[in-house]
């Protein structure tokens, strides 16, 4: 991933402080902060301000970006998105969090330092909808605005939530077309990223709805596995579930790891061809498998314009256009205008499908 200062790489001596911090923050962050223990009250993020839409836009703002992991090929692409917009609307941008995507005591840590370090807003992708509870409604009673994206959290516990796109047709698109692939016949498995993956389960929520429905009567999902976002983890668990189920017919990953693993295995396997893969990708990832017909498509947006509009709504934030309420709006720069919907979510929009005749259009 990015490093975690906008235009100078950190010291490695600042990083070792940092990432001290965070391990002595989350040995004594980890109690009380567990789904059940987190309460659905507004006192953190209610505010008497109302939302000036003529407001200026403020500068010399800091930033921070916290994804659910760095390193991450996903999270490099909208973090970058983000440093980009920042640059531009004059403000600084940092980035830090943990190196695993089920490292969620340590991205509780990340939020106690920015809370620490008094950062003026944090973007956050949610390993866990409730762990960061406790943390993230201190951070806002510290006068940080926080909003996550991609992965949400609680709507108690952040101002806004960047969306991807609406859960529901993410989670229905992505069987969809894989429906179509099959001609709505044979069984079929999730490979997703972590278990307690907030986006995830809501997707697979969906897809399980999706698939009640009559034209998907023979096609049966036998099971859900996960691959915590990690490689070497999901082409195992691809592996696994070929062994387990050799009747097998196609694999929906909603994870650009998952997805990217998957096809690994699958390319160089007798399945090639004949165990179908869609999901959520990057074209750079993906692009050699839909060449050589591992793939015949799969679906994203583009995660640059998803982390550049979690830019624009912190700062929106910060300046006090918006307050993360139901129907404001506030412009994103190139992005356009947006408007917050139900529990203060903002949807960046409607997916793009990726297949040999498009995807050398796209270049992330």
């Amino acid at each position: 991933m990015s490093s975690p200062v906008l235009r100078k790489p950190v010291p490695r001596r600042v990083g070792a402080v940092l990432a001290a911090a965070a391990l002595t923050l989350a040995a004594t962050a980890c109690g009380g902060t567990t789904k059940n223990s987190t309460k659905d009250d507004d006192s953190a993020r209610a505010s008497d301000a109302k939302a000036d839409p003529n407001a200026a836009t403020k500068k010399d703002l800091t930033v921070a970006f916290l994804p659910k992991q760095v390193n991450n090929p996903y999270f490099t692409v909208a973090d970058k998105g983000g440093e980009k917009a920042l640059e531009e609307l004059g403000s600084t941008y940092k980035e830090t969090g943990p190196n695993s995507a089920t490292d969620t005591s340590g991205q509780v840590g990340y939020v106690n330092t920015l809370t620490q370090q008094q950062v003026d807003a944090m973007a956050v992708s949610a390993q866990d909808p409730g762990a960061l509870c406790t943390a993230l409604k201190q951070a806002m009673r510290n006068g940080v605005k926080v909003v996550t994206y991609d992965s949400d959290t609680k709507p108690a516990c952040r101002h806004v939530f960047v969306s991807q796109a609406s859960a529901e047709a993410l989670g229905r698109s992505q069987v969809r077309l894989l429906g179509e692939q099959l001609d709505y016949k044979g069984e079929i498995a999730i490979l997703s990223a972590a278990q307690t993956a907030a986006n995830q389960n809501t997707w697979i929520g969906y897809m399980k709805d999706e698939l009640k429905k009559p034209e998907y009567k023979n096609m049966k999902l036998v099971k859900t596995a996960y691959g915590n976002d990690d490689a070497q983890q999901s082409f195992q668990q691809t592996q696994g579930l070929l062994q387990e189920h050799p009747k097998l017919a196609g694999i929906i990953s909603p994870t650009t790891v998952g997805i990217k693993a998957a096809a690994q295995y699958l390319s160089g396997s007798k399945y090639k061809g004949k165990v179908l893969l869609t999901g959520l990708g990057t074209p750079n990832d993906m692009r050699r498998y839909v060449k050589n017909g591992t793939v015949e498509g799969f679906e994203l947006w583009d995660p640059a314009k998803l982390g550049a509009l979690a830019a624009h709504t912190a700062v929106a934030l910060s300046s006090g256009q918006i307050t993360g309420k139901k129907g404001e709006r506030f412009e994103a720069g190139d992005l356009g205008t947006f408007t917050i919907g139900d529990d203060g979510v903002v949807d960046l929009g409607k997916p793009t499908v990726f297949d040999k005749k498009n995807i050398d259009r796209y270049r992330f």
